[in-house]
């Protein structure tokens, strides 16, 4: 096997820190660099070496791939909050776009050869039918969305002018935790949903809210493409296998392509942890697309990607569990 390492970029966040683990598990050599603004030092591995500071930083990461060869980059580590990417845009085009602008370029000039990238389903903005495909028109309707677009734009620029592949992943509802307990999202003030419906169903929080209940759905509420966080990480190896094996550069959805409504997802906490927690109903939020499903035939067919974990109630009592380990 390769002795080179697999550089995470966010490997102390939510998504990273089960990518570190999928990786030592699979046989690889995880380095992590995280600038824990919202990361945690105890979800890294034991044993893994973690990089305190920013991608951003030219001078950094050219120091920790000087002295540890690279031979791919998993990059996780960016600003996720889509409201606030329109009230501080600025922030997300120098943490999401500028900086990975940054660690291409330090990477380039080392020969580090591949990349997988973690995009979102926001590029696609509202779209047009659902399950989306990855060809699909890309129309972001806010910041976040359009800062990780760019990104896709630059690898697919780089990949064109030096020996370089790159695998984008656009991910749908990333829930759930580590099955094992090892680790799960531990992220101050989240907004995913079943984060926040098992914050409340623990007391942590004081019930929820839900925007927007006439959406044309069969319940009123909106529509979304829940993926299990260790089937992500799964998806993000089989990634890393296909780019190994010399094959052209991809973008993949990463989603189940079948869909729950927010009351379905509060139903199944509430069943699931045995509490009624109360649920407030408030006005739809800008931006929010009725209904939106992965197509998720080129992953399986492309990256081979098996989930494992594709059942909502699982999803349920695996970040319960990880939300009571928290205390």
């Amino acid at each position: 096997m390769d002795q080179r390492h697999i550089l995470v970029t966010g490997g102390a966040g939510y998504i990273g820190s089960h990518m570190t683990l999928a990786l030592l598990e699979a046989g690889e050599r995880p380095l992590v660099i995280d600038n824990l603004s919202t990361g945690s030092r105890a979800v890294v591995p034991a044993g893994v070496p973690l990089f305190e500071g920013n991608v951003g930083d030219a001078e950094f990461v050219g120091r920790i791939m000087d002295a540890h060869p690279i031979e791919a980059i998993i990059h996780f580590a960016a600003s996720i909050v889509v409201p606030e990417s329109v009230t501080k845009p600025l922030a997300y085009y120098g943490n999401n776009t500028a900086n990975a602008r940054t660690l291409l370029d330090c990477a380039i000039k080392r020969g580090v050869p591949h990349m997988v990238f973690s995009s979102t389903a926001a590029v696609y903005g509202e779209p047009e039918r659902t399950p989306v495909e990855e060809d699909d028109p890309t129309k972001p309707i806010n910041p976040y969305g359009r800062s990780k677009l760019m990104v896709e734009w630059m690898l697919a620029d780089v990949a064109q002018a030096h020996p370089f592949s790159y695998a984008a992943l656009r991910y749908f509802n990333v829930a759930g935790a580590d099955p094992q307990g090892r680790t799960g999202q531990s992220t101050p003030n989240a907004t995913h949903l079943i984060k926040v419906a098992v914050e409340a169903a623990l007391g942590k929080r004081p019930g929820l809210d839900i925007y927007g209940t006439d959406y044309p759905t069969t319940d009123g509420s909106c529509i979304r493409d829940y993926v299990h966080v260790s089937d992500l990480a799964q998806a993000h190896l089989d990634a890393l296998r296909y780019l190994r094996d010399g094959k052209p550069s991809i973008t993949c959805n990463i989603g189940y392509a079948n869909g729950y409504s927010v009351l379905e997802v509060i139903e199944v906490v509430k069943r699931v942890s045995g509490v009624d927690f109360e649920v407030r109903i408030k006005g739809r939020r800008a931006g929010d697309p009725a209904a939106l499903i992965a197509s998720n035939q080129r992953a399986l067919s492309a990256l081979n990607w098996t989930p494992h974990h594709d059942d909502l109630e699982q999803i349920v009592r695996d970040a319960l569990a990880w939300e009571r380990r928290l205390g």
